[in-house]
């Protein structure tokens, strides 16, 4: 008996020294040991080998393409003008204005049945679809035997992802957020000065790139000269709750949020003892103007970290940017937009809240082969003369989905929980109408 507890002792005492020596150091100071690049580099050359293999198998010649909208109906870019205007080609159109033709009906007929069978909304809160299978299970339900060697090697990845990096990705992000629960409360303990400053931000950044390592992230930033600034707003498109230790990786903020209960309360109320957080009551995210003056007097002190914000407010799946609230653009201040983009290739990083908890969630990204994506910091935005905050926001919200290479709507992320507003109803009915009638139709 204490031969085996001689021997789970050795065991305990080996791996937290491999951790700390090759992983938690390296990444506390920003540095790499080459170990997460070599195994990126095998493991694509063996995702290609299993495409291949998958091919080869259903006898086909070349790799399926994924569009950005994974969708089976090929749709329209046109207006309703210009689509309703193809369909009265062979009908002249009066001098006097407006008029109705029955082929209109067509045009609305096709557009409901479109969205009955795929509407480019809904199929944004669900997993993005991939080009070839990446050997999880969860990307290729419909998965059927196709060889021996592949069968053996998905076999092989699953006792990988989750006999050997899922504890070391769970032991990996415990002792990022207990190092910042711990690290950060002694922190506040200090009078406030420069020295009080730099140990947060220098705690927040260890812990962060701990937990990172904790999900095998490899991430590339671009245009670093664009970084957030003291006193500024990041803003930037909204995939997961890792999208915070993605950004939080390269640089401090200020985070916005709703106070919690349970661990992540205590995470909360650590983190704004030495940096100035900012966290409402839920009565308290009622009250707009109330919000809206914290974050003004925030963003007027320019010592303070800039507030990193997702104007989109829920998660959408990394094909598309959705609408962005406008409260974000009606503080002031310079607005720093930032656009993320996961490869879906190695891990996909949405979080369907719909149909997975946190803790779900957070064991399929710890059983993901990886989570790589590319970060670009764009120029900084300020409002213009004479546009208002609504126009302010779809230009910065244009800018990272032109950069991610994401699709642009204007559709409402809130759709995802909430029926359509009446007002998107009535802006349809009242550009068919003048079209209809006429454009003096409000006279």
């Amino acid at each position: 008996m204490e031969d085996s507890w001689d021997a789970a002792l050795t065991f305990v005492k080996i791996w937290f020294s491999t951790i700390v020596g090759l992983i938690m150091l390296p990444a506390m100071f920003g540095a790499s040991l080459g170990i997460t690049e070599v195994y990126m580099k095998a493991l694509v050359k063996i995702l290609e080998w299993a495409t291949l293999r998958l091919q080869r198998g259903r006898g086909e010649q070349q790799i399926l393409k994924a569009s950005l909208s994974n969708g089976i109906i090929q749709r329209d870019d046109g207006s309703m003008e210009k689509e309703l205007g193809e369909l009265r080609r062979s009908r002249p159109k009066p001098q006097e204005g407006g008029d109705f033709t029955l082929s209109d009906v067509f045009y609305f007929n096709r557009k409901g049945i479109e969205s009955i069978v795929e509407d480019e909304v809904t199929q944004r809160f669900t997993s993005e679809e991939l080009a070839s299978w990446n050997l999880l299970t969860r990307t290729n339900n419909n998965f059927h035997y196709i060889s021996l060697r592949l069968t053996i090697l998905w076999g092989l990845g699953v006792v990988i992802r989750y006999c050997f990096l899922a504890p070391l990705r769970i032991t990996l992000a415990s002792i990022g957020l207990s190092w910042l629960v711990i690290g950060t409360s002694v922190v506040g303990l200090l009078p406030n000065s420069r020295a009080k400053n730099w140990l947060s931000e220098l705690v927040h950044l260890m812990c962060y790139r701990i937990c990172a390592r904790g999900l095998s992230a490899t991430i590339h930033y671009h245009n670093k000269e664009n970084r957030p600034k003291n006193g500024g707003i990041c803003v930037a498109n909204h995939t997961s709750p890792i999208d915070i230790v993605i950004l939080a990786n390269d640089g401090c903020y200020a985070m916005v949020g709703q106070v919690h209960g349970g661990l992540m309360g205590v995470i909360q109320r650590s983190m704004v003892k030495s940096c100035p957080h900012i966290w409402f009551e839920r009565s308290e995210m009622k009250d707009r103007h109330l919000v809206t003056q914290r974050l003004k007097d925030h963003v007027a002190d320019k010592t303070k970290l800039p507030i990193l914000i997702f104007p989109e407010g829920t998660c959408i799946n990394n094909t598309s940017v959705m609408m962005f609230k406008k409260g974000s653009f009606e503080i002031g201040g310079t607005i720093y937009p930032v656009a993320i983009k996961y490869d879906p290739q190695f891990g996909d990083a949405f979080w369907n809240s719909a149909k997975y908890n946190m803790v779900s969630y957070l064991l399929r990204m710890m059983t993901s082969w990886a989570i790589v994506c590319n970060v670009w910091y764009l120029p900084p935005m300020s409002q213009e003369e004479g546009e208002d905050a609504v126009q302010f926001a779809n230009r910065v919200k244009s800018a990272i989905a032109h950069q991610g290479g994401l699709v642009d709507l204007s559709w409402d992320g809130g759709l995802k929980r909430a029926k359509v507003k009446e007002t998107y109803k009535e802006q349809q009915q009242k550009m068919y109408s003048s079209m209809v009638v006429g454009d003096d139709s409000s006279d």
